[in-house]
């Protein structure tokens, strides 16, 4: 029998979308969507979020917005990599 999926917690989806831009480098937010597997609503409101938190900058080019990681979104993915380590040690996860 499959096991129930699980939720992901705040700081995954938060890693997820960083890891996202990461990778694209420029990311546009179409791209984003699709790679955080996240739905627009609940995306845009993650992106403001991080935006907030000095760990994304939006930028906005003639009719484009895109955003790219800033070092403390990649020191806080760093960090979450350490954690989720640390955590599967004990067989927990984030």
């Amino acid at each position: 029998m499959a096991q129930p999926q699980k939720n992901r917690s705040r700081i995954r989806i938060y890693a997820d979308i960083l890891a996202s831009i990461e990778t694209e480098g420029n990311a546009k937010l179409t791209r984003v969507l699709y790679r955080a597997n996240l739905s627009y609503d609940r995306l845009v409101r993650y992106l403001d979020e991080l935006v907030e938190r000095k760990l994304i900058q939006e930028v906005r080019s003639d009719d484009n917005r895109y955003y790219v990681i800033t070092e403390g979104g990649k020191e806080f993915l760093r960090e979450v990599a350490k954690a989720e380590s640390f955590l599967s040690g004990f067989g927990l996860s984030l």
